[in-house]
């Protein structure tokens, strides 16, 4: 498959995100992944995933998948996570070109790259794609499990993404929806992470699909209650100088995270509002808080241990982007803080499916008081154990039984 440099990646059980989503689709699967993932053990597979960035949901579930199927090799486009350790991945030609670095000119070269010649005949490859992974040429008789983050966007749905809305970009979408269509027939199975993405692959690819909500590490965010120790003393510090009680916006400082919502909402609610994270549009969002007014610390890069304490301490946690999981969220009810979020996509299915928060259609007129009255109104003792319906073992156990079944298909 023309790839060619190796280096480790760690099997760490780091902490992991989930996304929550309908109870009619939650299920342990305990006996029958036991059954499924002794054989596994014994089958030789094949993880593929797009590229790796230094750390996101998509790498979360790539890890999670490592953990899963330990024997597995694991191949990638590239990789900008050096610091990875203990299992060796290897990266396509692409990476040692400067198309690594820019995504959009690499494209072209991506629906080739996947199509090499995978120089092994595995039992199974399991894929993680939001974008072309899927496109991987897997050689009789391999069977080809697609765990899909998203159909690409900027493709089959231009107007959700700034990148779409270039005539030749959607020039090009033309040509490659019937080809992106193709590859994701050649799938034996085709798994999702929310019902969200589940109709958006059977709207685009014609597809069926297993909602399997990806890891979210909620087996420790459900037990930790003394959110103060971790904290080094300039964490602390920053805490302890926070007004309460404040709303909390926590992602990317991209634009279609709609930080701004949040802000919004704080000067609706007079209340202060801590916006934490990092990424190119935070200029726009301090000249934003400026303008209208708001009382807003910003919280920039926070570890771990920080954005838990910010979690466990804000009065709600406003997520207005329309996802098609949303870890975050997870976590936030996972830590007792209620959501407040879009009523479209994957947050709407994971508050509803733990009942920690409230959604609505937050693009008009919103009625922030409202809102925040009624998460406010949640029991944190009765929706936070709930979350575990997004524990990283449980998808584990689903992830087994995904392949096994379909392995065992003959």
């Amino acid at each position: 498959m023309g790839f060619v440099t190796r280096y480790p990646i760690s099997q760490s059980s780091a902490d992991v995100s989930p996304i929550l989503g309908r109870s009619s689709v939650i299920t342990t699967f305990t006996e029958s992944s036991a059954r499924a993932q002794q054989p596994l053990s014994a089958r030789s597979g094949v993880i593929v995933h797009e590229w790796v960035e230094r750390w996101g949901g998509a790498e979360r579930v790539l890890e999670a998948m490592a953990d899963a199927f330990p024997d597995a090799d694991i191949r990638v486009l590239w990789s900008d996570a050096p610091g990875l350790s203990d299992r060796t991945v290897t990266e396509s030609w692409l990476a040692r070109t400067p198309l690594r670095q820019h995504k959009a000119l690499a494209l072209p070269a991506m629906l080739p790259t996947w199509r090499m010649p995978l120089r092994s005949t595995p039992e199974w490859v399991l894929v993680s794609s939001h974008l072309f992974a899927h496109h991987v040429r897997a050689p009789w008789p391999t069977k080809k499990f697609v765990y899909t983050h998203t159909p690409a966007r900027y493709i089959w749905e231009p107007e959700r993404d700034h990148r779409g809305n270039n005539p030749m970009v959607r020039a090009a979408s033309a040509l490659l929806k019937p080809i992106d269509r193709r590859r994701a027939a050649e799938a034996t199975s085709i798994a999702v992470n929310s019902g969200f993405t589940g109709q958006r692959v059977l709207d685009a690819w014609h597809q069926p699909s297993t909602t399997i909500y990806p890891p979210v590490n909620t087996e420790l965010l459900t037990t930790i209650e003394d959110w103060r120790s971790p904290l080094v003393d300039s964490e602390q510090r920053l805490l302890d100088s926070l007004k309460r009680p404040y709303l909390l916006g926590a992602s990317r400082f991209v634009i279609y995270k709609q930080l701004e919502k949040v802000i919004e909402a704080g000067v609706a609610a007079r209340l202060p509002v801590v916006i934490a994270g990092s990424g190119p549009s935070e200029a726009r969002l301090r000249s934003f808080a400026d303008q209208v007014g708001a009382d807003v610390t910003f919280v920039i890069s926070p570890s771990d241990e920080l954005i838990r304490a910010l979690y466990s301490n804000a009065i709600a946690y406003v997520f207005p982007a329309i996802e098609d999981f949303g870890i975050m969220p997870v976590e936030a009810m996972a830590c007792g803080t209620p959501v407040i979020g879009s009523d479209i996509g994957g947050v709407h299915e994971s508050v509803s499916l733990v009942g920690g928060g409230v959604t609505a259609d937050l693009e008009h007129d919103t009625d922030w008081n409202d809102l925040l009255q009624q998460a406010t109104a949640l029991d944190s003792a009765d929706f936070r154990p709930k979350t575990l319906a997004f524990s990283r073992g449980r998808f584990i156990e689903q992830l087994h039984e995904f392949v096994g079944s379909g392995l065992d298909a003959r």
